[in-house]
C-alpha cells in the first residue's frame, strides 16, 4: 500500500490580505532602496507592555531603515483600491502610538539614543490593470506627539 502525501502551496492566496500585504511590503523596500535608504530590518517585533486586562502587547514596525544618517521606522500600508480612504488613512493615532513604543524600545535595545529618527509611511496602491503607485511620506508624525507633558510630581 502506498501513501500519498498531498502537499499544499505555502504561499498565500494572491487576494488574501497577507499575500497583499508582504507584495506591498516587498515593492516599499525597493523604492526604498531606489531612494537611498539602506536596509536595517524588516518585520521588527519586541514586546512593548501590557494592554488593561495584563495582556502582553507586540509591537511591529515594518521596515526600519538609514535615510544618510537618519534612522527611519516605516509603517507600509498597502490597498487594493483608494475608494474608502487611501492606505494613509489606516496609519491611525493609534498605529502611531504603537509604532512610536516600538521605536523606543528598538532605540533602547540597540543603544541608538543620540542618533536622529523619524516615522515615515510608504503607501502602496494595486488596483488590478495598472501599475502599483508607491508614496512616500516623510515624517509623517513624530514621537513629541505622545510624550507626557507631565508626570506626577512634576512641579508645575
Amino acid at each position: 500500500m502506498e501513501l500519498s502525501v498531498l502537499q499544499q502551496d505555502i504561499r498565500p492566496d494572491d487576494s488574501s490580505s497577507s499575500y497583499l500585504g508582504l507584495k506591498g511590503e516587498k515593492l516599499a523596500a525597493d523604492h526604498l532602496e531606489s531612494q537611498g535608504y539602506r536596509l536595517v530590518v524588516s518585520n521588527f517585533q519586541v514586546p512593548v507592555g501590557r494592554n488593561s486586562r495584563g495582556v502582553q502587547v507586540t509591537g511591529e514596525i515594518d521596515i526600519v531603515a538609514l535615510d544618510a544618517d537618519v534612522l527611519c521606522f516605516i509603517e507600509v500600508k498597502t490597498r487594493r483600491s483608494a475608494q474608502f480612504g487611501g492606505p494613509l488613512t489606516a496609519v491611525d493615532l493609534r498605529k502611531q502610538r504603537q509604532i512610536t513604543r516600538t521605536a523606543r524600545a528598538y532605540r533602547r535595545i540597540f543603544r541608538v539614543f543620540e542618533m536622529d529618527h523619524r516615522f515615515d509611511v510608504v503607501t502602496v496602491l494595486i488596483e488590478r490593470g495598472s501599475s502599483p503607485k508607491i508614496e512616500l511620506v516623510k515624517g509623517y508624525w513624530s514621537e513629541s506627539r505622545f510624550r507626557k507633558q507631565y508626570w506626577s510630581g512634576d512641579i508645575l
